[in-house]
């Protein structure tokens, strides 16, 4: 007979069937097999709730339509929007995949799409900007951090001051993107992800029909499952990636800038977040491993790499339009290094700016974020809505 000792304590594993047994033992939830298991299922929910957004704005009508384009109706409230949507939401890939939806949904065409995309990309870099406060409590490293976050939003702030008026007079996203769109269909591209929408297909008509076919259940669904599919797709890839690749951030991948920038490229699209990339970067800088100019590259790859989920959430659409506001954010982007490169010292020098006044004075950080991120964009929004 067991002490009582012995009965308090756990009995040891012994490998055998069920939850416990020795089947899960062998093929535990971080095994590699199964995290791509789960990434497949998280993609497939993810194309599931384009899919499905994009049917949902059959059921609401043209005066729906006609309401949602009179909001946006401003290019500058849609470029607000954008801000202010991806700052509460902290992820530019949900803000465009809402953005393609709405397109392939044909609630809003490319000219009033693009700006609510130019605008998710200021959003988007609020993320870094709230990691590098944690080390608030260290002067030296957070004055390293937060120069290295901010020089994310000043590539982007500047990118859109200088390329938002040119597409204001020209609509040159617009139309580069759309004869990108329509060239790529031309062939075959948009037939490349045909059999995922066929997939999705019997999903969307049983959500549909369980719905009674409301178009806002439907939308209601849809934005949760993009919320759901978008938040544990980065937490996998996470998982599957940057384990991997954080020990190599070093002197080797930055041996350039355009070493730096090929890693903030690649590292955000295997992870489908920009700011996972840029905000893993902010604690090496406030280590003092990795230097502003070492950071500033692999920003401007983040920002590029970014557009992947946008890509891929139209392609699933099938509609020229929808792909053409997804290659609108990628020559956003391109363009973006193309006019910023040469001037970088401009935003480096912003960023460590900024960074000196916020170790001075702690309520600037804090300030800084409410006010660009969130009172701005809310307020405009109001006044011009």
């Amino acid at each position: 007979m067991r002490s009582a000792r012995c009965l308090s304590e756990p009995l040891p594993y012994n490998g055998g069937p069920g939850p416990g047994g020795l089947a899960f033992k062998s093929l535990p939830w971080n095994h590699p097999l199964v995290r791509v298991g789960v990434l497949l299922g998280l993609l497939y929910v993810f194309f599931l709730s384009i899919s499905l957004m994009g049917a949902s704005f059959k059921f609401f009508g043209k005066n729906f339509a006609a309401q949602l384009i009179e909001t946006t109706s401003s290019p500058f409230v849609g470029l607000f929007i954008g801000i202010f949507a991806t700052s509460l939401v902290q992820s530019s890939s949900t803000t465009t995949s809402m953005t393609v939806g709405l397109v392939a949904g044909g609630v809003l065409d490319v000219t009033h799409a693009v700006p609510i995309v130019l605008g998710a990309n200021i959003g988007t870099s609020v993320t870094n900007t709230l990691v590098s406060v944690g080390h608030i409590s260290r002067p030296e490293e957070f004055r390293r951090a937060f120069a290295a976050a901010t020089v994310h939003d000043f590539f982007n702030l500047i990118s859109v001051l200088i390329l938002f008026p040119l597409q204001l007079w020209t609509n040159f996203l617009g139309r580069a993107s759309t004869a990108m769109a329509e060239r790529f269909a031309g062939v075959g591209g948009l037939s490349l992800l045909d059999p995922v929408k066929a997939l999705t297909k019997p999903a969307v008509a049983w959500i549909t029909e369980v719905s009674g076919q409301s178009g806002v259940i439907m939308l209601l669904v849809s934005v949760a499952l993009l919320f759901f599919a978008l938040r544990y797709l980065v937490v996998t890839l996470r998982g599957l990636v940057i384990g991997r690749v954080e020990s190599f951030f070093s002197e080797t991948l930055f041996r350039s800038a355009w070493r730096a920038l090929l890693v903030g490229l690649v590292l955000t699209v295997m992870v489908q977040s920009s700011s996972i990339t840029t905000s893993l970067a902010v604690p090496l800088a406030g280590a003092g491993i990795l230097t502003l100019e070492q950071i500033f590259p692999m920003t401007l790859g983040a920002n590029v790499g970014t557009t992947i989920t946008a890509i891929l959430a139209s392609l699933v659409t099938g509609s020229v339009a929808a792909v053409s506001v997804a290659f609108a954010h990628l020559l956003f982007n391109l363009c973006g290094i193309i006019i910023m490169w040469p001037v970088r010292r401009l935003p480096l020098g912003l960023a460590r700016l900024i960074a000196t006044l916020a170790l001075r004075r702690k309520v600037v950080p804090v300030a800084y974020i409410l006010v660009v991120f969130y009172m701005i964009p809310l307020l405009l929004i109001t006044l011009l809505g």
